[in-house]
């Protein structure tokens, strides 16, 4: 037995699935926080404390919005794939894939370039085409690893915090964000050593990040290839998704139904809503250059393709109805992960983990420190912008008081924050809604494109 089938058999057989995941990691957390974080007054009152924090977490506003924008960019992404115009596009791309590698190679390929310049698009893509791709190897009798297909439409998670929508480095590049970042935790004086902001030009668009991309976008498709080749086994396929067209065949109505069943009603409000949001991109880009993509600009987009796209209302209503289950796991799960984020925070749970890869540092090795202690804390802390704001003033005061390169250190927690998606399938319950695969069936992939991304990473970080 080869490598990948013993882990292939390992998680098939030892993981849970990832609502169960989710509750072990956060009684792990509670456990942790409980163990090792100093509360105030007895061992019952403390307890009571860290259940707290988890329940202010669970409810925490700001992250319940993010959830919803989450759930309707899966939604909305499914609706316009299930359009007719959309499929037709998508069926060009999948013509290449007559095989377990070919498909491997192209749905890695143009999902790491989507994911690099937008991580809610590359998600969204991802776990479309590898669907597509699953239901063309099912109608014309295509040999395919499904599985592995998945894990390559996965793999953009592990790549995103290298684009120009990475969390740390868009926030770093805000003007007075780092002493903002940074005021409750370093003396005022100190500030002044801090720069004002951190441009995109340091960190995104540096040398040492545009040659890590360069790297994965070569290395990444071509170890998917090569997985491809050698387990090509076949998997249980998908049956195919019929467009909207389809699904509800334009009838004649009567009175007001003949609006729901207009074409041209339809398109009026999607292409006005599709002008809106090119008005929105032109007076923003001077501005804010490519921030003006949003999670909430992303779905408004989606929102007007989607309408665009299909012939009337009734037909959007139908891929709603079969597109919205996919958004199961998130609703459910999210709000664990919130709790969690809630604990390790308030607890100072967090903050002593970054604490002790600081206390071993040296200017040399704080880079590579940096990146294992992000990719510990995102199995915790699934989020980027979450991360960052809780780890982020640990890196930026011990980077200044070592020496070592604020860009950089940037680069490396950002680095970190993504490596481990391929390990935690928190950002997976999407792709696994639309594929309608299974955690322990892409994990066994995924695991060997962390540890490629692993190697990249870290002689990155040691060679730059």
């Amino acid at each position: 037995m080869n490598i990948v089938q013993a882990i292939e058999r390992a998680f098939r057989t030892l993981l849970p699935t990832p609502f169960t995941i989710a509750v072990l990691l956060t009684l792990l957390t509670m456990l942790l926080a409980f163990m090792f974080t100093r509360g105030e007054g007895t061992a019952a009152e403390h307890a009571a404390n860290v259940v707290r924090l988890w329940e202010n977490g669970l409810w925490n506003q700001p992250m319940l919005v993010f959830a919803i924008q989450m759930m309707l960019m899966l939604v909305l992404g499914h609706i316009l794939a299930l359009s007719g115009p959309a499929e037709r596009i998508i069926g060009v791309v999948v013509r290449f894939c007559n095989s377990t590698a070919q498909a491997a190679f192209w749905v890695t390929l143009l999902t790491v370039a989507v994911s690099l310049f937008n991580w809610g698009l590359g998600l969204v893509f991802g776990a479309i085409f590898a669907r597509k791709v699953g239901e063309r190897a099912a109608r014309e009798g295509i040999r395919l690893n499904y599985p592995l297909i998945g894990a390559a439409g996965y793999s953009g998670m592990m790549t995103w915090h290298s684009g120009i929508s990475g969390s740390a480095p868009i926030k770093a590049a805000e003007e007075g964000h780092l002493s903002q970042l940074l005021s409750a935790s370093i003396a005022e004086g100190d500030l002044t050593m801090l720069p004002s902001a951190v441009p995109l030009s340091d960190t995104v668009f540096g040398a040492m990040n545009l040659f890590t991309v360069a790297l994965l976008l070569t290395l990444l498709p071509l170890f998917m290839f090569l997985l491809g080749k050698r387990f090509d086994h076949g998997a249980e396929l998908p049956s195919a998704q019929k467009s909207s067209e389809a699904m509800h065949a334009a009838a004649e109505g009567r009175g007001a139904e003949r609006l729901d069943r207009s074409r041209v009603f339809t398109s009026i409000i999607g292409l006005s809503v599709i002008t809106w949001c090119g008005y929105t991109a032109l007076g923003s880009f001077s501005v804010k250059g490519l921030g003006f993509i949003t999670p909430n600009f992303i779905n408004l987009l989606l929102l007007g393709l989607g309408l665009s796209l299909h012939r009337h209302v009734n037909g959007f209503l139908a891929a709603l109805d079969s597109a919205i289950g996919g958004a199961s796991g998130i609703l459910i799960q999210f709000p664990l992960y919130f709790g969690i984020m809630g604990i390790m925070a308030g607890s100072g749970l967090a903050a002593q983990l970054s604490d002790f890869f600081v206390s071993i540092s040296s200017t040399y090795s704080f880079p590579v420190l940096t990146l294992l202690s992000a990719s510990i804390l995102n199995v915790f802390i699934p989020s980027g912008g979450g991360q960052w704001g809780v780890q982020g003033p640990i890196v930026l005061q011990a980077a200044m008081e070592i020496g070592s390169s604020i860009p950089k250190s940037i680069m490396a927690l950002a680095y970190g924050d993504q490596l481990t998606n391929m390990l935690q399938p928190f950002w997976a319950l999407p792709l696994l809604g639309v594929t309608g695969l299974k955690a322990k069936e892409i994990l066994p992939y995924s695991l060997l494109v962390m540890c490629l991304g692993a190697v990249i990473f870290t002689a990155v970080l040691l060679i730059f």
